[in-house]
């Protein structure tokens, strides 16, 4: 299908959706998904809810909250407690399932509150191909993914957002937090903020995409393959920085950054 037709089917689905609520991280594809709303419905007609929790950068609820006021959307923060849910913090390979059930409740119940027929997330074909748990919660709740109806892939989406003049057109992918710790480590807020602190320094340091997979006192960090020599040489200084986060060793692999490396021990 062509990208014009795409684009026309998912504008479509919208439209026909009358009024919805959409799960709005600010990433590239909720931002594309919300922009594309916001021209096929009244802005009445549509609420972008973002969550605040500790799986999840500070500074992204930042820029969700300035994307849907350029936007002109009304947007709604909520907080999330996936940490209260042992199911979650145990960490075993489901950990996505209770982590999305937990949100997608809470958007259910605020899209019946506020007269929204439908809950939309911003899932793409190209996830399709991922380990996610998470979509069995989605399914189970009928939330509803346009991006996919409309058989958008990520790259299409980077592609149309920069026609668009958006910002977020290529933006770095961003996972939940809790992804950097291995399946059986239980997860917590210490743990969570250690990792978002080393992520938030490299980043701060020009490192275009960084993940810091975290192994209690050990750190395997993940740059695009044509930075890890400049991660190999960067200063002492910063290196120490690092280390005052409560790591004794902080690591490079050799592999360079890709999506889901902690799904390599368990064959996903």
């Amino acid at each position: 299908m062509q990208l014009k037709n795409k684009l026309f089917k998912l504008k479509e689905i919208l439209e026909k959706s009358a009024s919805c609520l959409i799960a709005f991280s600010g990433g590239v594809d909720s931002a594309f998904l919300l922009k594309i709303a916001s021209s096929a419905l009244p802005k009445d007609k549509i609420l972008a809810v973002t969550a605040k929790s500790p799986t999840y950068p500070e500074e992204e609820l930042l820029l969700a909250r300035k994307i849907a006021h350029n936007f002109g959307v009304r947007h709604k923060i909520i907080r999330t407690s996936e940490l209260s849910d042992k199911r979650f913090v145990s960490n075993n390979p489901s950990r996505c399932y209770f982590c999305k059930l937990e949100l997608f409740t809470k958007l259910k119940a605020i899209s019946r509150r506020n007269n929204l027929k439908f809950v939309f997330d911003a899932s793409n074909v190209s996830d399709k191909s991922d380990f996610r748990p998470g979509t069995n919660a989605k399914n189970e709740l009928g939330v509803r993914s346009p991006l996919q109806e409309a058989l958008f892939t990520k790259l299409e989406i980077r592609a149309l957002s920069k026609k668009l003049g958006l910002s977020t057109w290529n933006k770095p992918s961003l996972a939940c937090l809790a992804s950097r710790i291995p399946y059986g480590t239980k997860i917590s807020r210490p743990a969570l903020e250690r990792i978002d602190g080393l992520e938030r320094i490299l980043r701060k340091a020009g490192f275009s995409q960084v993940r810091a997979r975290h192994y209690n006192k050990l750190c395997r960090i993940e740059v695009p393959k044509k930075e890890i020599a400049r991660l190999i040489n960067i200063n002492q200084s910063l290196i120490d920085k690092l280390k005052e986060l409560g790591y004794n060793y902080i690591t490079v692999d050799l592999e360079g950054y890709r999506t889901g490396s902690l799904n390599e021990v368990i064959g996903k």
